[in-house]
């Protein structure tokens, strides 16, 4: 049954992106814009096929890829410090917390011109902007997680003999995994978001500098060709990692429905 249920949804989107492209092609055919505004099917896959072809978009996804999975495991590990930080210590939450709240809810873009003064046009500034993008979401989401774990569950670890960093470890952060799946997929969306504004500001071979050649060349082809690469790194990494990792999560802690 789970096998039918998961070959009807896989149809299902199929057949949802084919009525996607039918559109599209009826669109370009009915030459509702120009060309150079709305390029037809065959002119983004002839952009695909010759960017693969000389390397330009496979150079431009491994750089991307390597600057957002930095700066995410840095944010990831620094985050889950803070955010276990914040749930131990009171006084942290109460003055810290406040601000991590605030920041959370800052554009990543507005971090740019701070990266760019104290890192120069490098490497460095974007990874900066990716983490800044991402630390205080992962922050946050660690600290919720723990904190909505049911009491219930601590006095039984308690009971059990587990005190401190045994607590926290062996009890509150495995009580807490499932919430932290979903702050970390949501936070992997903010670092993503983070990337790609940071490299459309600096000329960085990733691919928001491809995109953004796009745009002074006027090739609309290439803008629209870059941004299907970019949503279909995003929908493989969810699914590929995030959806299997939080299939198997929900299976281990008895939360996968079974109807």
């Amino acid at each position: 049954m789970t096998k039918n249920l998961l070959n009807s949804a896989l149809l299902k989107q199929l057949g949802f992106y084919c009525v996607l492209l039918l559109a599209w092609h009826i669109i370009s055919k009915a030459r509702v814009w120009p060309d150079y505004l709305f390029p037809s099917l065959g002119t983004v896959f002839s952009t695909l096929e010759s960017g693969f072809r000389d390397h330009t978009f496979l150079i431009g996804i491994l750089t991307s890829l390597k600057r957002l999975f930095l700066g995410f495991a840095f944010s990831v590990t620094l985050g889950g410090v803070l955010g276990v930080a914040l749930v131990k210590f009171k006084l942290l939450e109460e003055t810290l917390g406040g601000l991590i709240l605030g920041l959370q809810t800052m554009p990543s873009i507005c971090w740019f011109p701070l990266a760019l003064l104290w890192f120069g046009l490098g490497e460095n500034a974007i990874i900066f902007v990716v983490i800044m993008g991402s630390l205080f979401s992962i922050t946050m989401a660690v600290h919720s997680a723990i904190k909505s774990i049911p009491p219930m569950i601590i006095g039984a670890g308690k009971n059990m003999g587990a005190r401190r960093i045994t607590l926290l470890l062996w009890v509150m952060l495995p009580a807490a995994v499932p919430s932290l799946l979903i702050g970390a997929r949501q936070s992997w969306s903010f670092a993503w978001r983070s990337l790609m504004a940071g490299e459309l500001l600096f000329n960085s071979q990733g691919l928001g500098f491809l995109l953004n050649i796009g745009r002074d060349l006027n090739d609309m082809s290439q803008v629209i060709a870059v941004m299907l690469i970019i949503t279909l790194i995003s929908v493989l990494i969810d699914k590929l990692f995030f959806g299997k990792l939080e299939s198997s999560v929900k299976r281990r802690w008895g939360l996968k429905r079974k109807f």
